[in-house]
């Protein structure tokens, strides 16, 4: 993982840019794809087999794990859109501003949420993912409804 760190005289340092933005932007595109069309060999072909996300109040540890949860995903609710509105690299590491909305299957409700990410792609593939939601309290109730 690339750090941010600080030199001999404590001045933070950035490390050396290996990925390119259109790459960084590539791979979001063909995730977003793949969830939008509900893909979901697609969209698990983005990540790496030792993938970690990180989201708040649970871990996903490796592809397996992270299948389950995205057959869930697709039967609680149909995919609307998924927009990156920021996208930054550093590094190896790709920050992410974003929206999600998706149209819940047993209501029709649409759900829509805003959120800040932060990952590290190897090979073409994220490897990790930490996101922040602007709601939380509201993504759990539209869990359980």
């Amino acid at each position: 993982m690339s750090d941010l760190g600080l030199n001999r005289r404590g001045v933070a340092t950035v490390p050396a840019v290996t990925l390119a933005l259109d790459d960084a932007r590539a791979i979001f595109d063909r995730r977003r794809v793949a969830w939008l069309t509900e893909d979901l060999d697609g969209y698990l072909d983005c990540w790496t087999d030792d993938m970690v996300l990180r989201v708040p109040g649970r871990t996903i540890e490796g592809r397996a794990q992270y299948a389950e949860l995205l057959r869930h995903s697709f039967a609680w609710g149909r995919p609307l859109a998924f927009d990156f509105h920021h996208l930054a690299v550093v590094g190896d590491v790709v920050l992410a501003e974003w929206t999600i909305s998706a149209e819940r299957r047993s209501d029709g409700a649409v759900v829509e949420w805003e959120g800040m990410s932060v990952c590290e792609l190897r090979d073409g593939r994220i490897s990790w993912w930490r996101e922040y939601y602007d709601d939380p309290d509201a993504l759990r109730r539209a869990r359980t409804a």
